[in-house]
């Protein structure tokens, strides 16, 4: 059996990106940035958050959002609550680390900070997705004021600020220099999008708002449709990690 703790990070990374290759082989995907087809029959609700606004939904288990940005706006604020026992929330330090990646992608999933699988990534048309910085604030004005968005978005839930925590801000793509100097890198393209399956019921808040660190780029709105899946549409975010199985494993039990 292999030993994890003998691994050195150059191993680690091989590792993954051997997973990565095997959990799209078994995903048969052509690749991350095929959008998905969702059939007519499958849509449950769909939804244009404009640009400053926010949206508060709900998805059962086993359901998608697939989320379009339409204009390229260089982010939109997102935070996960588990609607059965709302103190479970999204914890972005876990997801990225257990993962061993900055990187959100296909195949990727979003833990909780009780170990346990909010969504996974199971399409993505790669424009990058930041779990570090967290949502705009007021300094930014109204239109960019994604923090007090989600607060009022959680107030709806019958949450509070206490509920909140770094949020994931959906296609912004957040480089590191060589001195530590974060920017983001290209703008994301028209059309850019990722589809969330929920492994759990979910509460959901959504913040059209740029990332904190975004400049003048051009915003518009935020489409988002949701809608049912297969039983194993996420099965190779399964396979993607040990980590990830344990993951679900872990769902597999709350929800025994």
């Amino acid at each position: 059996m292999l030993d994890l703790d003998r691994l050195t990070p150059d191993e680690y990374r091989a590792r993954y990106l051997d997973l990565q290759s095997r959990a799209r082989a078994l995903a048969g995907a052509s690749g991350p940035t095929d959008p998905p087809v969702i059939p007519p029959v499958d849509v449950i609700a769909t939804e244009t958050i404009p640009p400053g606004a926010y949206a508060t939904l709900r998805a059962r288990r086993g359901e998608a959002l697939h989320i379009v940005n339409q204009a390229g706006t260089p982010g939109a604020s997102l935070m996960l609550w588990n609607a059965d026992d709302p103190s479970e929330r999204f914890n972005a330090g876990d997801t990225l680390k257990l993962q061993w990646t900055t990187r959100l992608s296909s195949g990727r999933v979003l833990f909780s900070d009780m170990g346990r699988i909010l969504a996974a990534i199971i399409a993505d048309s790669g424009a990058g997705h930041d779990a570090v910085l967290g949502p705009s604030t007021p300094s930014g004005g109204a239109a960019r004021n994604g923090r007090d968005n989600l607060r009022n978005a959680a107030g709806k839930f019958g949450l509070g600020r206490r509920d909140l925590a770094t949020s994931l801000t959906l296609f912004a793509d957040l480089a590191v220099d060589a001195d530590g100097t974060m920017r983001l890198r290209t703008p994301p393209p028209p059309g850019s999008f990722v589809t969330l399956r929920a492994e759990m019921n979910l509460l959901i808040a959504l913040s059209n708002t740029p990332h904190p660190l975004a400049g003048a780029e051009a915003t518009g709105p935020i489409v988002v449709t949701r809608h049912r899946t297969a039983p194993d549409a996420a099965a190779f975010c399964r396979a993607f990690s040990d980590e990830a199985r344990r993951g679900f494993e872990n769902n597999d039990s709350y929800f025994a």
